[in-house]
C-alpha cells in the first residue's frame, strides 16, 4: 500500500492519531483544513481542480475527519461526486450519521463514540491492536467496534477481564472496560486486571458481527 498518498481532511483531535498510525502505510501523507491562513486549506464549496492537479487521485485514499457531521457529509458528497473511484474513509457520530456518510458515498465509515476516541491513543500502544484498527480503517475490513453492557456477569465465574482469552472464546478483542461510574480503563492497564467483572460494565470490543451479536446473547446488551 505504500504507493498511495493519504489525505485527512480536518485537524483535531483524530487528526494526529490517524496520522500516526497510517503513516506506515502510505507513500505520503498531506492534511487539509478548514483554516484559510493554511497552506492546504480547503473550502466545501471547492471543486477540488487544485486537488487533481495535486495528487494522482487514483493512488489516494481520503479521510474526512471533519467533526461537524453535516459539514463532514457534504464533505464526502463532493469527494465522491468528483472522484467516482476514490476511497473514502469517513468518520462518523452515531449509526444516523454513518448511515448519511454511506449513503453519501463512503467506502467505509469509522465510528466515533466517545469511548472509542477516548482509547485510540492506547489502542496504538499494542501491536494487535494496532492491526486491528488498520483493519477498521481500511475498506475490505467487516470489523466492527461495539460497546456491550454487561448483564449476565455470573457467565464469567468471577473472572478479570484479562483473565479470558477474548479472542479465543469468543472471537472478539476487548479494548477498553467503561464502569456504571464513568471511569474507564484500558483492557490491559493494572487497575483493569485487577477489576472483577460485574454488571453495568460496558465493554469496547472489536469484532465481526456475527461473533459481537454471540457475544451480546451471552453476556448483555448492545449499546
Amino acid at each position: 500500500m505504500r504507493e498511495k498518498t493519504a489525505l485527512i481532511f480536518g485537524f483535531n483531535d483524530y487528526t494526529s492519531e490517524i496520522e500516526k498510525n497510517i503513516s506506515s502505510e502510505y507513500e505520503s501523507v498531506s492534511i487539509f483544513t478548514l483554516d484559510k491562513d493554511d497552506e492546504n486549506s480547503f473550502d466545501l464549496s471547492d471543486d477540488w481542480d487544485d486537488l487533481d492537479n495535486r495528487f494522482n487521485i487514483e493512488n489516494c485514499i481520503a479521510f474526512c475527519i471533519l467533526e461537524d457531521m453535516a459539514e463532514n457529509i457534504f464533505l464526502t458528497i463532493s469527494l465522491r461526486d468528483t472522484f467516482k473511484d476514490l476511497t473514502i474513509v469517513a468518520l462518523a457520530r452515531d449509526k444516523e450519521s454513518s448511515d448519511k456518510l454511506t449513503l453519501a458515498g463512503a467506502t467505509k465509515v469509522l465510528p466515533s463514540t466517545q469511548t472509542t476516541a477516548n482509547v485510540i491513543v492506547e489502542m496504538l500502544e499494542k501491536p494487535i491492536i494496532t492491526k486491528v484498527f488498520h483493519d477498521i480503517l481500511y475498506e475490505k475490513s467487516a470489523l466492527q467496534i461495539a460497546e456491550i453492557e454487561i448483564q449476565n456477569h455470573k457467565c464469567f465465574d468471577n473472572k478479570y477481564p484479562s483473565d479470558i482469552d477474548w479472542s479465543r472464546n469468543h472471537g472478539i478483542i476487548v479494548l477498553s472496560v467503561l464502569h456504571e461510574n464513568n471511569t474507564r480503563e484500558f483492557i490491559y492497564s493494572s487497575k483493569a486486571k485487577h477489576h472483577m467483572i460485574k454488571e453495568g460494565d460496558i465493554f469496547v470490543v472489536v469484532g465481526y458481527e456475527q461473533d459481537i451479536k454471540e457475544l451480546e446473547k451471552l453476556i448483555g446488551k448492545k449499546r
